[in-house]
């Protein structure tokens, strides 16, 4: 039996707004989850010169598995073996790997819900169970070790996200020792996806290993290296379990991407220059937050960290797709729909990525507040 996958709605939005940018349409693209700076210079240097000296081939880098543990002493304070870091094309062949090698179909794997669109459609399509567990606004949209150990019978799993995809917000150190406590005295394997660490705004993003070395965790260079389009990811696997892991990435990927190798050693060498992006998202962040009230919209979690603004839009629409499809056709301001992140209560909340320019954030929130003001209540 074919598993039912949804489609990844904010995709249709962006073909509408590329789209109307053929037509000669000014687009703002706050769609995608993507930032808009480029890799780091040294990281493209690095790519000019393997291109001119090497062939490449298969292959994963020892260097940058090193340099990747470094990474987790000097930032996390945590001692990990390199031999554990199985580098992936990105973090979505990293999540299927997690959940391939170390679940069976069946199982059932606990969420938040909103969550990332991906947990779901990549559990579904493994044959296993998603379990998501809503989580409102008066939680940060985020799990809890409560909603956790109420889940009966016991998942087999649980995917925990901080900061999290649609909005942002983070899951402080004392509950993130709570939701371990739970999953040990309840047998539940963790899944951490750690994807926005280092984009936080309030204060630090704790990896889950501080709490439980026996996790999974899933990362990349997509987010705050700036490197999205280079496809370079790595899952972080408990040492029992390295070596089946790396035959499931073997058989199912062989290796991430050569030159992408090559170039993510060397963008830990632009530590400062990513920093700065962050100064960036801050201020953009500023601004949409100071935005929100003229829109309108005031049921929204503060976003801790990521780059996204996920809001209530209940009392304008029901329908959060059609929705985004006639902001984006009036105004030229792109957005997710939040049924990509809550099959059940997302037609009432949209998504906003702050990853662009300060300049664009300023124009869309100019074209945005009188869209806002004009637009009927229905309740």
């Amino acid at each position: 039996m074919n598993a039912e996958l949804e489609p990844f709605h904010a995709l249709a939005i962006s073909r509408q707004a590329h789209a109307l940018k053929a037509d000669g349409r000014s687009i703002i693209h706050m769609e995608f989850g993507q930032p808009s700076t480029g890799a780091p210079t040294t990281a493209i240097a690095r790519a000019h010169a393997v291109l001119d000296q090497e062939a490449m081939g298969y292959w994963e880098s020892a260097p940058l598995k090193q340099r990747l543990a470094q990474f987790y002493r000097e930032r996390y304070g945590v001692q990990v073996d390199a031999d554990r870091f199985i580098l992936t094309c990105g973090a979505s062949p990293a999540l299927v790997l997690a959940l391939s090698s170390m679940f069976t179909p069946g199982d059932r794997i606990a969420m938040a819900r909103p969550g990332y669109v991906a947990y779901r459609n990549t559990l579904k399509a493994l044959r296993m169970q998603p379990v998501e567990i809503a989580c409102g606004a008066e939680v940060g949209f985020q799990l809890t070790a409560a909603a956790l150990a109420a889940v009966e019978p016991a998942p087999q799993g649980v995917i925990v996200a901080s900061p999290a995809n649609p909005t942002g917000t983070l899951i402080r150190a004392e509950e993130l020792q709570a939701i371990v406590a739970v999953c040990r005295a309840r047998g539940i394997r963790i899944l951490s996806d750690e994807i926005y660490h280092g984009l936080s705004y309030v204060e630090p993003a704790q990896t889950l290993l501080a709490y439980e070395p026996q996790a999974l965790v899933v990362s990349s260079f997509s987010k705050y290296f700036s490197m999205a389009g280079w496809r370079l990811g790595w899952l972080l696997a408990p040492a029992g379990h390295v070596e089946r892991a790396q035959a499931y990435c073997g058989n199912l990927f062989l290796t991430a991407p050569s030159l992408s190798q090559h170039a993510g050693l060397a963008a830990f060498d632009a530590l400062d220059e990513l920093e700065s992006h962050i100064d960036v998202y801050r201020e953009n962040r500023r601004l949409m937050l100071a935005a929100l009230p003229a829109l309108g919209l005031t049921t929204v979690a503060p976003p801790d960290g990521a780059f996204y603004i996920y809001a209530s839009i209940a009392h304008l629409t029901d329908d959060s797709l059609g929705f985004c499809k006639q902001l984006l056709q009036d105004t030229g301001v792109a957005s997710a729909p939040g049924i990509d992140f809550d099959p059940v209560d997302g037609r009432h909340f949209i998504r906003f990525s702050f990853a662009v320019s300060t300049p664009e954030i300023a124009e869309a929130i100019r074209r945005m507040t009188p869209w806002f003001a004009a637009q009927p209540r229905i309740r």
